[in-house]
């Protein structure tokens, strides 16, 4: 009998492309992106705005309502039979995949996208052919990094961290890069970070399984974007704090990834970060390791106190209304710990 052939892998041919968050605190926001973090603004309409980080129409969308939460993730697949190939692992596990309109389409400066479940309440959304802006960058940057490493990463806490593995290997055959293993306010924590291109991590999972609830009431406890220049970043460190906006963190590098960083409170609740230069993955050369703490330096709490401790688990509460849904036809049993 003859052996089965191996579908084709999509990894390489997946990119973080867009962001949704919903909010209805619209003035901050655009204080928050335009004016400290440095992005090109766009209001649509009174409940509708964009920011660009490069030529695409839209790499975060900002619709009104009440979540103050990320509430999808827009993926950039290289061409149509990559499209082809994903829709069939969804569907073929029993998971729908929705066409979206033409309307939710421009509001994402996509041609045509199409969305399915994912975990932590996140939709992913899957596009291959993004529309450019029409007008001149408008940014206090030089310039983000984008293009085939995507334009940034999510990270996650869960209390199912092995699900999320599954999940994102299943759908996009996500590679483990590197585990941190960090100890916060006596809590043992482990970080797993996956790829889905030559950028360390798209997808960051902070497992939280020993606490009674997960603290972070957020679908995505950060995001991150990548500035070209070293003084961007210093920059906007700085106008962030005139502004005054929260920091979560100050400047510090990672021990995995080297990037150097700041992390903002965004005025939604979750947190921003902002980095500069990290390292990109030699797919010959990678072997997956553990990291023993976050940062080699820096990244320390900015101006927290015992009371910002206590707000951060009384937010956290509220993270069990909302049932972590994994998607389980997707994620299967997990993926164990190397």
């Amino acid at each position: 009998m003859p052996t089965p052939l191996t579908p084709p892998s999509v990894f390489g041919n997946v990119h973080l492309g867009y962001i949704v968050i919903e909010t209805d605190k619209f003035a901050d926001w655009r204080r928050f992106g335009k004016d400290a973090i440095g992005m090109h603004h766009d209001d649509l309409a009174t409940d509708v705005m964009r920011f660009r980080l490069d030529d695409n129409e839209c790499r975060f969308l900002l619709q009104r309502g009440p979540a103050e939460d990320v509430t999808a993730l827009g993926w950039h697949l290289d061409d149509h039979a990559t499209v082809d190939q994903i829709i069939a692992r969804v569907t073929g596990h029993g998971v729908p995949v929705v066409e979206g309109t033409s309307d939710e389409a421009a509001l994402r400066g996509v041609e045509r996208l199409l969305r399915f479940p994912g975990p932590n309440g996140l939709t992913q959304e899957i596009y291959t052919t993004a529309r450019t802006g029409p007008m001149p960058l408008d940014m206090h940057s030089a310039g983000f990094v984008t293009g085939d490493a995507g334009m940034g990463h999510v990270a996650i806490t869960s209390k199912k961290p092995h699900h999320l593995r599954g999940y994102y290997n299943t759908v996009f055959d996500a590679r483990l890069t590197d585990y941190i293993d960090e100890t916060i306010s006596g809590v043992k924590l482990k970080i797993r970070f996956l790829r889905v291109n030559a950028r360390h991590h798209s997808v960051a999972i902070a497992a939280v399984q020993k606490l009674p609830i997960n603290p972070i009431r957020t679908r995505v406890q950060h995001l991150n974007i990548q500035v070209a220049e070293l003084d961007d970043m210093t920059n906007s460190y700085q106008r962030v704090r005139e502004l005054g906006f929260d920091m979560a963190l100050g400047v510090g590098q990672h021990t995995n990834d080297r990037e150097l960083s700041y992390y903002a409170r965004t005025p939604s609740g979750f947190e921003w970060e902002v980095g500069w230069n990290p390292i990109v993955v030699d797919e010959n050369t990678w072997e997956p390791t553990t990291h023993h703490g976050i940062s080699i330096w820096g990244h320390t709490p900015v101006g927290q106190t015992i009371i910002d401790k206590l707000d951060q688990f009384r937010l956290g509460a509220k993270s069990m209304i909302h049932r972590e849904d994994t998607i389980r036809p997707l994620s299967g049993t997990g993926i164990a710990d190397d």
